[in-house]
């Protein structure tokens, strides 16, 4: 789903705190070794959020926060803050060309410049922690 999530709404809060959990504590933050990922630069995106990233002439850059079911992926437009949230069972990772990322949700996606260790380093900590914590399905019962 994607929401403006500049101002603080408490209908907005607890939409995204039913979808992908509430924030982590500050000791499982330091536990984890941080929650957020570096600066990410935007190479391409799906059309809705295409739309929104047109409207200014700033460098399309995004970042992705962790949650306990969930992550949450920022970007700007304008003056504005949005955010893309997607539940973990929803969430699709690609390792496509080289140094690309793309993360896919439903009709929505966003492919981002992995060309550094430590976006490399995130994307496989985020990895991690979803395998961690992906509903069981049926089949491994």
């Amino acid at each position: 789903m994607l929401l403006n999530v500049s101002y603080t709404d408490k209908n907005i809060t607890k939409k995204i705190d039913e979808a992908v959990g509430k924030p982590f504590p500050l000791k499982e933050r330091f536990a984890m070794g941080g929650i957020g990922s570096p600066k990410l630069y935007i190479t391409e995106a799906s059309v809705e959020i295409h739309n929104l990233l047109i409207l200014d002439n700033n460098l399309n850059t995004c970042n992705i926060e962790l949650r306990p079911k969930g992550i949450i992926v920022r970007f700007r437009s304008l003056l504005e803050t949005f955010g893309l949230v997607i539940p973990y069972y929803k969430l699709n990772l690609y390792k496509g060309e080289m140094a690309i990322h793309s993360i896919f949700m439903d009709h929505h996606f966003i492919k981002v410049r992995s060309d550094s260790m430590a976006v490399q380093k995130f994307f496989r900590k985020l990895l991690d922690h979803r395998a961690d914590n992906l509903p069981t399905n049926i089949e491994d019962l």
